[in-house]
């Protein structure tokens, strides 16, 4: 049986690989996608998303535009990772022409989810929490409708990547992803714990351009970019691959380990806004709202990554 999820994400080289993982897995019916302000501005990840739909021969997936800026905090984008464009690493030259639809995102998000049966929609968010966040302070009913939340941010040992204490999506939207994570929605949580063991090493990248097809070539075209701020950053061999270990682990679970605990979200602090604080050891006697994965089996994440985008375009 398929599972239904819709994508809000804000490509992003690392979301583009993961919605190609995702419409190249029979086992997910992706359903829309909501493309969010977040790596680049909005006017940028709504285009970015045209192009990576249209790469996959998928023009027929509906596309939203969502939220174009966080809910109260300034905008902070992520130029210095992805390049001016979010996609750079692969021809731009060209303009998509599949349209995106006249519906809000987040209007369309609340719709779907009332309009499907209970637990019958999973949503993967790649980018801030802002167009979720939206959706349950409109419609705080849609909280118990959906199956789950998985989402690619946040961090405990590995600390931050856009400030000592912050990973980017989290920072990006800290108020929304508090509304988030007070939901009462079931979440998985995929932080750089586990993506930082998800290195792009060159053997990995070069078996994605071995496929030969458009897609894998484009994905290991992107990743090629985009990874050169992290490998002057860690002094890694490879560098970490984010977002599609969201659709992995829908996929493959068995891949990846963690434990259940309680996240919380700082929104204030001089320091640290944005930090997930996560209570691995149940000292604060909160309930655990997330399941927060921790180590995942590099390879055979990699190794579904390859097969999977070698059967797309």
């Amino acid at each position: 049986m398929t599972r239904k999820i819709i994508i809000d994400t804000d490509p992003g080289q690392d979301d583009a690989v993961a919605i190609f993982l995702a419409l190249a897995s029979s086992e997910l019916d992706v359903q829309a996608i909501i493309a969010v302000a977040g790596n680049v501005p909005r006017s940028h990840t709504v285009e970015n998303a045209r192009r990576v739909l249209e790469l996959a021969g998928r023009a027929d997936i509906p596309l939203y535009a969502g939220a174009e800026r966080p809910l109260q905090k300034t905008q902070t984008t992520a130029e210095h990772v992805h390049g001016p464009t979010g996609l750079d690493g692969i021809d731009m030259s060209w303009s998509p022409s599949m349209p995106v639809q006249e519906q809000s995102g987040v209007e369309y998000l609340i719709q779907s989810v009332r309009a499907a049966e209970p637990q019958d929609i999973t949503l993967v968010m790649l980018g801030p929490l802002t167009d979720l966040a939206i959706a349950l302070t409109l419609a705080p009913d849609i909280a118990s409708r959906l199956r789950e939340v998985v989402l690619m941010g946040g961090a405990w040992s590995e600390l931050g990547n856009i400030t000592p204490a912050a990973e980017f999506n989290i920072y990006a939207d800290p108020q929304a992803a508090d509304i988030v994570f007070n939901a009462g929605i079931p979440l998985v949580v995929l932080p750089l714990d586990v993506t930082h063991k998800c290195l792009g090493l060159p053997e990995r990248l070069k078996a994605l351009r071995d496929n030969g097809n458009r897609c894998s070539v484009a994905a290991a075209d992107m990743l090629s970019y985009s990874e050169r701020f992290d490998l002057d950053k860690y002094g890694w061999k490879g560098a970490p691959l984010h977002d599609p270990c969201t659709i992995a682990w829908l996929l493959q679970p068995e891949i990846f380990s963690g434990r259940s605990v309680h996240v919380g979200i700082e929104t204030a602090g001089v320091l640290s806004t944005g930090m997930t604080v996560v209570d691995w050891w149940s000292v604060t006697g909160r309930a655990p709202n997330a399941l927060f994965l921790t180590d995942a089996d590099s390879d055979a994440f990699y190794t579904l990554l390859t097969t999977r985008l070698a059967t797309l375009p």
